[in-house]
């Protein structure tokens, strides 16, 4: 910016400040004609001129400061030139417009840079109307009122005035979302009304609605959350996290079609590849936000992550076809390397690629394809094949409590536990009993926590769990059970339920079959305790209900819960009175 010559200085120096004005001048009339020629390769070329001839420009500064040997007035730091500059500014008032752009310049600086405490100390000291220096600094933002340029003032692409817009309207988003994230939604809501109401172009807009969205509907105003979910997509349908919020605002609301609908809009949004911009003239909204953190409500992740989101919420609800499609699609993503390294959905707690395998292969059975469900389940074992014991005859080895048994990840046994119901739909009675076995073989080696084998992963670990390695155990035995059933052998098959039961004591699915197969034996005694107990426990909650299961596994347990709990009983209730009776 022009200053006027001091006294002393030499006639060239005034010289080389005219001549940076003039080109100063003339540089931001050519970016401005770019800012008006829309997305057009000429607007990006003469943008691009412009930003070339600004750069010349602030290196001719550079040399004109080291002539004046600006390096031993920063001595004091940074802070402390500003308090010099500012000191002068009172004895010489026409250089406060200058000053105050340049503040709302060194403001954006460290807003983009987080040093907010410094922002704060700069904008108190120039709000010297203020009685009282507050430390608020949305208020001080909204309270600072940076002076008129001079008409003979240098062109500027961006006044003080606009810069102070976009301060206000960047710190109130930031802020706003700050307060979502950390959960104080009523100054959420007031800091993001604060940001809707700024300098917002479209895309900070969409940003602001979508945090708008989400406030709202965890402060229990789903509706309202709607409408402003509606103006973020308008226009702007293929955007992400406006579409990630909706999905989960119908959840919320049980509208399950809904909610599938805007997961696989989210899907095409984000396989859409984004056409780069033309280079940034003016500093922007955009400019001063951090990058979606994975807490936040507008990190709507990668395609494959969404992908995911998708396939597991048809296999949740019930569309069993299209979340085996989903899932091939995924794991197609996955094994060709056009997707970048999958890593799980933050929130919740998404699964690890071995568990994206295992759902699909429990998606692919509960869609009929068994087949299908087989290749996957040995593409899987295959990829880990490290983690497979070679020693045979596990299970005796755990039943004699053998030490220093070799490792094995559940997923293994996993995988072995859904070979086995392919194996069952397919009618392969000999083969799924032998998955199963196969199964619990390496499951009664497995322990929850092993100091040996060191801790386990993050991913592992919600599998490795107490509560996910006996609801396997249950599953596995309870399975084999069943086959034992349909094939007529019902004393092996009571062995595997007296069993489940004792692993898993609060999976009562065990125990009814237990109590079935009781009775077909004839077992009157033992199956009447049992009915006694199970009458007792209907009124209690399920044990463990509140844990959270890997969907896989609780789409496994599914297949063997019994029919209808309260029939059984009422039945055995109604045969009991009955035996009585004679």
């Amino acid at each position: 910016m022009a200053h006027r010559t001091p006294p002393g200085s030499s006639a060239s120096h005034a010289s080389c400040l005219d001549l940076w004005r003039e080109k100063n001048d003339q540089l931001v009339q050519q970016a401005k004609v770019a800012q008006d020629s829309g997305l057009s390769p000429r607007r990006q070329q003469l943008a691009q001129d412009a930003l070339e001839g600004l750069r010349g420009l602030l290196h001719s500064l550079q040399v004109l400061e080291t002539q004046e040997q600006l390096k031993a007035r920063l001595e004091h730091g940074l802070r402390g030139l500003w308090d010099s500059v500012l000191h002068v500014s009172s004895l010489l008032p026409e250089l406060l417009p200058a000053l105050h752009h340049l503040a709302g310049l060194q403001a954006a600086l460290w807003l983009s840079t987080d040093r907010l405490g410094d922002l704060t100390l700069l904008l108190q000291t120039l709000n010297v109307s203020q009685s009282r220096a507050s430390e608020d600094l949305l208020l001080l933002l909204k309270t600072w009122r940076p002076p008129a340029e001079e008409s003979d003032a240098p062109l500027t692409l961006q006044d003080a005035q606009n810069l102070r817009g976009v301060l206000l309207t960047a710190f109130a988003y930031r802020q706003g979302l700050q307060e979502l994230i950390t959960g104080n939604l009523p100054r959420a809501l007031s800091s993001l009304h604060e940001a809707a109401s700024g300098l917002c172009p479209r895309p900070v807009l969409v940003q602001v609605y979508t945090a708008l969205g989400t406030c709202l509907r965890k402060m229990g105003s789903p509706q309202r959350a709607l409408l402003y979910l509606v103006a973020a997509l308008k226009g702007e349908s293929t955007w992400g996290p406006p579409l990630l919020e909706a999905s989960r605002l119908y959840r919320q609301l049980e509208n399950t079609a809904a909610e599938i609908e805007c997961l696989e809009l989210l899907v095409e949004a984000l396989r859409v590849a984004h056409i780069p911009e033309a280079p940034q003239l003016l500093i922007e909204v955009e400019l001063l936000l951090p990058r979606p953190d994975p807490a936040s409500p507008l990190h709507c992740g990668t395609q494959s992550q969404a992908k995911y989101l998708l396939a597991s919420r048809c296999l949740q609800t019930g569309r069993a076809e299209n979340a085996a499609e989903h899932y091939l699609d995924l794991l197609a993503l996955l094994l060709d390397g056009s997707e970048p390294k999958f890593s799980p959905p933050p929130c919740p707690r998404g699964p690890c690629v071995p568990e994206v395998f295992l759902e699909a292969a429990a998606a692919l059975i509960q869609a009929g394809r068994a087949q299908d469900a087989l290749t996957v389940c040995e593409e899987l074992l295959s990829r880990m094949s490290s983690l497979r014991p070679k020693r045979p005859r596990l299970w005796e080895d755990a039943r004699r409590g053998t030490k220093e048994l070799p490792h094995c990840s559940p997923w293994v046994s996993a995988t072995y536990l859904l070979q086995g119901h392919a194996r069952v739909q397919l009618g392969a009675e000999k083969e799924a009993i032998s998955e199963f076995s196969r199964c619990l073989e390496l499951l009664f080696q497995a322990t929850p926590t092993d100091k040996e084998q060191g801790p386990a992963s993050s991913c592992e670990q919600g599998c490795t769990s107490d509560v996910a390695l006996q609801q396997l155990r249950a599953a596995a035995l309870i399975s084999r059970g069943l086959e034992w059933v349909a094939s007529g052998q019902d004393t092996k098959a009571l062995q595997d339920f007296l069993l489940s039961v004792q692993v898993c004591p609060g999976n009562q699915d065990a125990s009814f079959h237990l109590l079935q197969t009781l009775r077909r034996l004839d077992r009157r005694d033992e199956a009447t305790a049992l009915w006694r107990r199970l009458e007792a426990q209907t009124e209690l909650p399920q044990e463990n209900a509140a844990w959270s299961l890997p969907l896989y596994l609780e789409t496994c347990l599914g297949w063997i819960h019994p029919p209808d709990h309260e029939t059984l009983l009422e039945e055995f209730r109604t045969s009991l009175l009955e035996t009585c009776d004679l």
